[in-house]
């Protein structure tokens, strides 16, 4: 207990004097490097109401926190980021990059790879405070892979390959892997007009995957969808299912995104599908979600080249957004039922300034069609403050 309690006070004061640092600058050594300290600090409070409400309990928690740095060289730059996060320290980004102009980049490591319009910004700065359910189940976060660049005027474009998800924690720990499974994944998206208070956006993203590993098997023939439910506060597990003897997955995603003045919106539609060994049904799986955007107070939405959607806006805006989200993990021609979810939230986001953002969330989530014992309903008033640099 003593060494976690000293270990988040650590993370905290480091925090603070690279916070301290990031105010004055990147660090410029006479051999041409520069050092950039970045770092995140996410501080929670939460309410539920719930039929089942002795599965969650109301309090506050610091989600998450994490260091690190962005090294550049030339066109060459680094970056490497930690993170702790309920106890538990874990790698988040650490990838080499290669610069080859202003539109092309190249990256190797672990880092994020795209797949749809959620991609574009980190799971920590979503404009619903909580990533949407479908997003977190149809996705992966930080992947061992190398991925490619392409941004111009009117396009936004990613090609990558990589390894299964699982991969650093399985080579690190015991026993190791003696196969890995791979994935290919692209993402392409059009964008007639990019100009500040007038967007459109279309784009779509493929992603094809071997099965990952079973640890309790050894095999390499499974596929596991899961999410908890929207809240960082608690942690209850709320739809998931587990594909076993699979062959292959196929997953596409449209994406959808328009802006005109204050007013935004936001869409993705999602859909898996797992092929399966000795003739067994594929199983098949799909969501969606839509989110408007509106702003309060401040000036109209902005295009981000870099990130290849609406940028963050700027400090002393109030935006408020209502989203909604949808996933079915429920395929009775397969036999496998992991729940049917959606969820409904209103959001307020301040931007305070160039690194801190306060936001406020309430949120109804409900759940059908699900074979596994648990909570079925929540309603959640969740606030939270965050400092990004």
């Amino acid at each position: 207990m003593r060494f976690h309690r000293f270990s988040r006070l650590s993370a905290l004061l480091t925090m603070t004097t690279a916070a301290a640092l990031s105010s004055q600058g990147a660090l410029r050594l006479a051999n041409g490097l520069e050092f950039t300290p970045i770092g995140t600090l996410l501080l929670d409070g939460a309410i539920y109401a719930s039929p089942q409400k002795e599965y969650f309990g109301d309090g506050a928690a610091i989600p998450e926190v994490r260091i690190g740095s962005v090294v550049k060289y030339d066109r060459w730059s680094a970056k490497i980021e930690i993170g702790t996060a309920y106890n538990k320290v874990a790698l988040r980004d650490l990838y080499f990059q290669y610069d080859f102009s202003d539109s092309d980049l190249i990256r190797l490591g672990a880092q994020v790879h795209h797949f749809g319009y959620m991609n574009s910004t980190a799971a920590c700065n979503r404009t619903t405070m909580i990533e949407t359910v479908n997003n977190s189940v149809f996705n992966s976060a930080h992947i061992i892979g190398v991925q490619y660049f392409h941004t111009d005027k009117h396009i936004y474009g990613t090609a990558c390959a990589y390894v299964e998800p699982d991969a650093t924690a399985m080579v690190i720990g015991e026993g190791g892997l003696k196969k890995m499974g791979f994935g290919l994944r692209g993402r392409l998206a059009w964008h007639p007009w990019a100009e500040e208070g007038k967007m459109l956006q279309i784009g779509m993203s493929g992603d094809f995957t071997t099965p990952q590993h079973d640890r309790s098997e050894g095999t390499h023939e499974k596929f596991t969808y899961s999410a908890n439910f929207p809240t960082k506060v608690d942690q209850v597990k709320a739809i998931g299912v587990t594909v076993d003897r699979a062959r292959t997955r196929w997953q596409f995603t449209p994406e959808l995104m328009a802006a005109y003045g204050r007013a935004g919106l936001e869409s993705q539609y999602y859909f898996s599908q797992v092929n399966r060994l000795d003739g067994l049904p594929a199983f098949r799986a799909y969501g969606a979600y839509v989110t408007l955007r509106g702003i309060a107070i401040g000036k109209d939405y902005t295009y981000s080249r870099s990130l290849g959607g609406i940028a963050t806006p700027a400090p002393k805006t109030l935006e408020l957004v209502a989203s909604y989200n949808y996933t079915c993990l429920s395929d009775a021609s397969a036999s496998l039922y992991g729940g049917r979810l959606s969820d409904l939230s209103v959001n307020a986001n301040y931007y305070i300034n160039r690194w801190m953002t306060a936001r406020l969330r309430y949120g109804y989530t409900w759940i059908h069609d699900r074979t596994a014992e648990g909570p079925d309903r929540l309603g959640a008033l969740q606030a939270r403050l965050q400092i990004i640099f």
